[in-house]
């Protein structure tokens, strides 16, 4: 008997109509995002969204340690890094799974993500878009792609460049995990309840009568919300970013990063070293992205997305940052190009360029 790795269910409403809950349901592997969970959420998605007895949709984890760490790397580079299985599978992967964000992007409904614990990488693909997006005391969110040889995906291009000033790309080279303050400062999530609050919440949506059902979300998570939220991290130190991130081209800042004496400040000095050890061709990806993609649509930018990873798969250093810290775990990945200096533009050129014989399975976003 197969099990599904998302579980979907549907809570009745006071006022007869119905909330659909969809639960990542892989508690161990802090609900690693796979091929499946993709496929089994977007058929169900949309057909809540064409669903006039669903109000609205919630999107939770198993578990209370994460809503979801991330897609499931490990699978996606095997080919690249043990010559066994399917060397197309990631751009079947970030295919699916980009279509899956963007719906939840432009969904028709009210949709709620529940981001408690960790929430990275892929995780925070399905965070970011969604209507309501709730954090509690013990979220942890991050884009942690630069060490391993990728770079912020997920639509990671499009809004860590709309945040405000440079916090985006510093986010994005030094992979920084951020609270529930952090989150709410930064606009990438919307409300903070305490993870024990998660029955009341359900009870409380569930029984929002015939008023406007907006304005029945808002009053319930506002009379939930968080009172004691973690300490601050990124807005005492915003001014302390900027400067670190003030420099005309990623050279400069690279020099200065890895030659300048580590901050006494550990929240900052960890950034730096996760950039140093980071992939020299991630941060001319974070760096490129970050600038090019400001004035890009969200349909442009998943479509580019889909180009570049599909491309880092087939090049170095995202199977060997993999191997490194997930499979070996010895923590020394050998990127190539090992520094800044050695990527070229053309290098660089090369993760912009439809691979050779495919058709862009996106291009009717």
């Amino acid at each position: 008997m197969t099990t599904s790795p998302v579980a979907f269910e549907t809570l009745a409403m006071v006022n007869g109509r119905q909330i659909g809950v969809a639960t990542l349901d892989s508690e161990r592997s802090l609900n690693a995002l796979t091929l499946a969970m993709v496929e089994a959420l977007l058929p169900q998605l949309e057909q809540w969204a064409a669903d006039e007895q669903v109000a609205m949709v919630i999107l939770r984890g198993r578990g209370e340690r994460a809503f979801c760490a991330g897609g499931d790397v490990r699978d996606l580079t095997q080919a690249a890094r043990t010559g066994e299985g399917d060397p197309l599978a990631p751009a079947e992967f970030f295919a699916r799974e980009y279509r899956l964000d963007y719906l939840i992007h432009q969904y028709a409904k009210p949709l709620l993500v529940w981001g408690t614990g960790v929430v990275m990488g892929g995780g925070i693909g399905l965070f970011a878009g969604a209507c309501y997006r709730v954090v509690t005391e013990t979220s942890r969110l991050a884009m942690p792609e630069i060490g391993i040889g990728l770079y912020p995906d997920v639509g990671g291009s499009y809004f860590l460049s709309r945040l405000s000033g440079r916090i985006g790309l510093f986010l994005g080279l030094g992979a920084s995990q951020l609270n529930a303050a952090d989150a709410l400062y930064l606009g990438m999530a919307t409300h903070a309840v305490a993870s024990s609050q998660w029955q009341a919440l359900l009870d409380d949506l569930q029984a929002i009568g015939s008023s406007e059902l907006q304005n029945g979300i808002d009053a319930v998570l506002g009379n939930l919300a968080l009172t004691e939220l973690p300490e601050a991290q990124v807005e005492p130190r915003a001014e302390a970013i900027e400067a670190l991130c003030a420099h005309d081209d990623l050279s400069a800042l690279d020099v200065v990063w890895r030659t300048q004496e580590l901050p006494d400040d550990a929240w900052l000095a960890k950034a730096i070293k996760t950039y140093r050890r980071g992939s020299p061709t991630s941060a001319a990806l974070v760096w490129k992205q970050w600038h090019e993609s400001k004035t890009m649509s969200l349909a442009d930018v998943f479509r580019q997305e889909w180009i570049i990873s599909t491309q880092c798969a087939f090049h170095a250093d995202f199977p060997e940052g993999v191997r490194a810290l997930l499979v070996d775990k010895d923590l020394s990945p050998r990127w190539q190009p090992a520094t800044l200096a050695e990527v070229s533009v053309s290098f660089i050129a090369e993760h912009y360029a439809l691979p050779e014989g495919m058709t862009h399975p996106l291009a009717d976003l």
